[in-house]
């Protein structure tokens, strides 16, 4: 199953009561929350809020969009890593989003690399310890900008194939900004099955925000993918065209046709 849902992030300038509302009237079932604006690191007061806001409205709570990225000195790492989990544990989040480092593979020595990736791994851990997955961002400048990397990250960070439950890590997906079609898909493709969520948007040509429908084909043939390979996972709307609420009802109609026509 492929659930519908929204990234939190996508109307940054509202506040939780009103995301929850919009997303309730579009028809989705979850909420991805992030934690830039409307729940922050260590906020577990407004995490519980939120929660409660998005349970009431017969949502579920999706994952924690987290800004965690893994470098910058010892102590203040770790006071972030122990805030972003203290608001994953009071949202009830089965998940928390995650980036691998501030730079792209090809930027970072090889001893960050390592750095970064025993983070991740310990954190997984300690996420896991609490019956949370863990989800690295599948985006530019950081160690996930390609396909190759992402996947040796996921390689490195496999503790001998542990459940959510003992500290998996997997990956989000979304299409490539200005990556044609077939090429996105492969990139899909290479990732399964060790993907979670999937960021689902419009953007064409760079970060031009179009309508959901203008690239449907795209997105019915990486829900064929995901069907096909059978794993539950999240469809999350991030960002419409103008950052504009009035329109999400119709992107989550398109959303929902186009997980529709999926096969399964």
């Amino acid at each position: 199953m492929i659930r519908p849902g929204l990234c939190s992030v996508t109307f940054r300038d509202l506040s939780p009561q009103q995301v929850v509302d919009h997303a309730a009237r579009a028809g989705l079932v979850g909420i991805e929350w992030g934690g830039d604006v409307h729940v922050p690191p260590g906020d577990t007061k407004t995490a519980e809020q939120v929660r409660d806001l998005t349970e009431q409205a017969g949502l579920a709570v999706a994952s924690y969009g987290s800004y965690l990225r893994f470098d910058g000195e010892d102590r203040a790492h770790q006071v972030e890593a122990d805030s972003v989990l203290a608001v994953a544990r009071a949202l009830q989040a089965p998940r928390v989003r995650v980036w691998a480092g501030s730079a792209g593979s090809r930027e970072t020595p090889a001893e960050e690399r390592e750095r970064i990736t025993e983070r991740i791994r310990a954190f997984a851990a300690q996420a896991g310890r609490s019956g949370i997955e863990v989800g690295l961002e599948f985006h530019g400048n950081t160690l996930t900008d390609e396909v190759g990397s992402t996947l040796r990250l996921l390689e490195e960070t496999d503790r001998d194939g542990a459940e959510p439950e003992e500290g998996r890590v997997r990956t989000y997906w979304q299409p490539p900004q200005d990556m044609p079609d077939e090429s996105a898909l492969e990139t899909l493709r290479a990732v399964l099955p060790r993907t979670s969520s999937i960021h689902v948007f419009s953007w064409w040509p760079g970060s031009t925000r179009l309508p959901l429908a203008e690239r449907s084909e795209l997105w019915r043939r990486a829900f064929d993918i995901l069907r096909a390979e059978g794993s539950p996972r999240d469809a999350l709307l991030e960002f419409v065209p103008g950052d504009d609420p009035a329109l999400l009802a119709r992107e989550a109609a398109t959303l929902r046709d186009l997980l529709d026509t999926a096969p399964g």
